[in-house]
């Protein structure tokens, strides 16, 4: 015997897809909560009033963003300010408390020609932009397609648009990122950049990576929890 009557024109049925289509909605909500207006100035504030990112970056991007990723941030109360703090964590650290756009040396295309699947488009530079600066044709490729733009064409739209730049970091936050979040800051620390900073390649950088952590944790009110460093 069912346990529930699941006919499309039932009482049961209608409350069960109201309550499904408001699950993303619950947890941008929770996202936003913790991303106050005064968490994400109190970022920006820092940076000088000259960095491009001052206008680039705002909290109504970031959360349109959010919109199409509503993984982020889930799991419990604790599970989710932990992530968040993380995010934001890494963001304040690769732009500079949301000051660059684009990475500084905009010499190297870091084109990877043996990528076949997103070939380098001739003219192109893949450096670093964004809040988690996206590099590589791969990785420009791989967001363009899953978020609708011409990464391997047009990667500069990362650095025009700013709703469009938070969702390539939170396509690859939510790609890459995402799963290890519960494993400790230190391995998010190992996807984002752990081939050139961890196993104590670049300790300093480490450091401030986790000492933003940290602070963001207790803004949040959580404990930062264990293995921190890599």
């Amino acid at each position: 015997m069912a346990l529930f009557n699941l006919n499309k024109d039932s009482p049961t049925f209608l409350l069960f897809a109201i309550f499904t289509l408001a699950i993303p909605t619950i947890v941008v909500s929770q996202v936003a909560n913790l991303v106050t207006p005064e968490f994400f100035d109190g970022i920006k504030n820092v940076a000088d009033p000259s960095c491009a990112g001052k206008s680039f970056y705002t909290r109504d991007a970031f959360l349109n963003a959010a919109n199409s990723y509503p993984e982020f941030g889930s799991g419990s109360a604790d599970e989710s300010k932990r992530e968040i703090a993380a995010f934001f964590a890494h963001v304040t650290h690769e732009t500079g408390h949301l000051c660059y756009v684009e990475e500084i040396d905009k010499s190297n295309a870091y084109c990877d020609t043996s990528n076949t699947q997103y070939p380098c488009v001739p003219g192109k530079f893949y450096y670093g932009r964004g809040p988690i600066q996206l590099t590589g044709n791969g990785n420009y490729g791989a967001a363009g397609q899953a978020i609708g733009f011409d990464g391997l064409n047009s990667p500069e739209t990362v650095a025009n648009d700013p709703v469009i730049s938070f969702k390539t970091a939170l396509w690859f936050w939510m790609t890459n990122v995402h799963s290890v979040v519960n494993q400790g800051f230190g391995a998010t620390i190992q996807r984002i950049n752990g081939a050139l900073e961890c196993g104590g390649k670049q300790p300093d950088k480490v450091q401030a990576r986790i000492g933003y952590y940290t602070d963001y944790c207790n803004k949040f009110g959580v404990s930062p929890g264990e293995n921190l460093s890599c």
